[in-house]
């Protein structure tokens, strides 16, 4: 009896393992692909690749040009690395390469790609990208939502102050991530739910911590290796990865329904909807013709890509800030001269302060949040740089590595906001140089939302206080190294000691 089982097990094996290599091989002559380095069987590169994939390429690029081919998990990525293939890829070849590669989680999340992130090109996407254009992102509606932010933006100033007040932590260092954390998460769950989990004590109500534990399984999931996607002839070995996608799918409904329910009833009492993402999207729901699962899908969208990156992008650039004191005591000045010292910043100050929206731009050049983006997927053969890209290849941008070209960025590695006074440089996907937010038909609806979060963060933080690095630690020290992963979070938390430059009642939240 085993003997049979043994067979039919190595036939499962062999079989697929003959196909992959034959078709590897049809590829091969059939088209002109780009140069990399030499795959293995059905693994191909994948243990060739270093765990900060973008440098890892970056690298490569060096050794076999701007545009080169890595199977991962048998699946052929075409990587390209300079502004002039970036542009071939979001401008000239978009439509042939605006699909989506949906990997399990991915597909569970999505629910097949019925969201906006992971769906494939198409008239669903074209659809519900309109209702984030027109309606969720909407000026009108970014600008009715911003004493949200601000008041975000002044709780986490009123809760630096208060901690660096205390005597017992005068000179004390902080942890930035927290602060700048609790604006993010706060500001997003007001933005799409319309609540704030969090009291002004800093305690949190059941519904907050069941929706932060779905964030940090769902990150947790994101991360996990399903061998099943590696090895996908073997999927009914690993059924046990189905239930583990299941349920934190229904976790994250029920959680979902029941904030939805709650506004329903609060809009039959109230006759109105409000400006929040959940209310904008049930009254949308059958002028677009909207599913249950493309709203859930959406608003999980907004907040899985609104959150860490946004903190993220903050984080690299109080790093920076830390690290370059001739940049911070520039913006001072620039502060101190537009709003003075007698009122705090407000996001309609922006447009005053273009030092400081600056150190923004410099700050997404050095560290995009996503540098390699989302990976695009070819829906027919397409050519690059020369090469041939084959149908349902997967294309990476490496926009790390476009953002550092010493052929088109004078002393790249350095952070000099004043670049960008010497050219004006576009980072909403007009120039492709600089594509923090992506470019073309897949560019995120979301990314004037993200700056004037990022830029206000910064703005206050940098009006109200000086910032310099712990004791012991010189501004050159500051360690600037990436996590792993999709997004570039810092490997090492960036910690600095807060000084107060403001008079005392300018410490003061401004609750909406």
């Amino acid at each position: 009896m085993a003997l049979p089982l043994l067979a039919a097990a190595a036939v499962a094996v062999v079989i697929p393992v003959v196909f992959y290599l034959l078709q590897s091989l049809y590829i091969r002559l059939r088209f002109k692909l780009p140069p990399g380095p030499r795959p293995l069987p059905v693994v191909g590169n994948l243990y060739d690749v270093k765990p900060v994939k973008f440098r890892c390429y970056a690298e490569w690029a060096r050794t076999f040009g701007p545009i080169f081919s890595v199977y991962l998990d048998s699946k052929l990525n075409v990587i390209v690395n300079s502004s002039e293939l970036a542009k071939e890829v979001l401008k000239e070849n978009d439509q042939l390469l605006a699909d989506r590669h949906r990997n399990r989680a991915t597909m569970s999340f999505s629910r097949g790609g019925k969201d906006l992130i992971w769906a494939d090109y198409g008239p669903h996407y074209v659809k519900v990208r309109k209702v984030c254009n027109l309606e969720l992102f909407s000026p009108k509606r970014l600008e009715a939502l911003r004493p949200i932010r601000e008041d975000e933006v002044t709780a986490m100033i009123e809760s630096i102050f208060s901690d660096v007040s205390d005597p017992e932590n005068r000179g004390k260092s902080l942890v930035m991530r927290s602060y700048l954390g609790s604006v993010t998460f706060n500001n997003i769950t007001r933005l799409t739910f319309g609540k704030r989990f969090v009291n002004s004590e800093g305690g949190m109500d059941e519904q907050g911590k069941e929706f932060k534990g779905i964030v940090s399984n769902g990150i947790k999931i994101g991360g996990k290796v399903f061998m099943a996607e590696n090895i996908p002839w073997l999927r009914w070995f690993f059924a046990g990865e189905n239930d583990i996608l299941l349920k934190h799918e229904q976790r994250r409904d029920r959680l979902t329904k029941a904030i939805m329910a709650e506004h329903d009833l609060a809009r039959k009492k109230t006759g109105g909807a409000q400006e929040h993402f959940i209310d904008a999207l049930h009254t949308l729901q059958h002028k677009y013709d909207l599913s249950d699962d493309t709203i859930i899908g959406l608003l999980w969208d907004m907040i899985t890509a609104g959150m860490d990156t946004t903190a993220i992008s903050a984080e690299w650039a109080m790093a920076e800030l830390v690290k370059n004191p001739r940049v911070q005591q520039k913006a001072h000045e620039e502060l101190d001269r537009v709003i003075g010292t007698d009122r705090i910043m407000l996001e309609t100050d922006i447009s005053k302060l273009p030092y400081l929206q600056s150190i923004v731009k410099e700050a997404l050049r050095l560290h995009p949040p996503t540098p390699l983006m989302l990976p695009h997927k070819a829906n027919s053969n397409v050519k690059l740089g020369g090469y041939d890209v084959p149908k349902g290849s997967l294309v990476h941008v490496n926009v790390w590595a476009i953002a550092r070209d010493p052929t088109i960025w004078k002393d790249p590695d350095e952070f000099r906001p004043e670049r960008f006074f010497e050219e004006d440089v576009d980072v909403k996907g007009h120039d492709f140089r600089l594509l923090p937010f992506g470019a073309g038909r897949r560019i995120c609806p979301g990314a004037q939302l993200a700056i004037n979060l990022v830029t206000s963060m910064l703005g206050h933080l940098l009006h109200h206080f000086e910032w310099t690095p712990p004791a012991g630690v010189k501004p050159e020290e500051v360690d600037l190294t990436e996590n792993p992963g999709m997004v570039t979070y810092m490997r090492t938390p960036v910690q600095a000691v807060a000084t107060p430059r403001l008079p005392n009642n300018l410490y003061k939240r401004v609750p909406v």
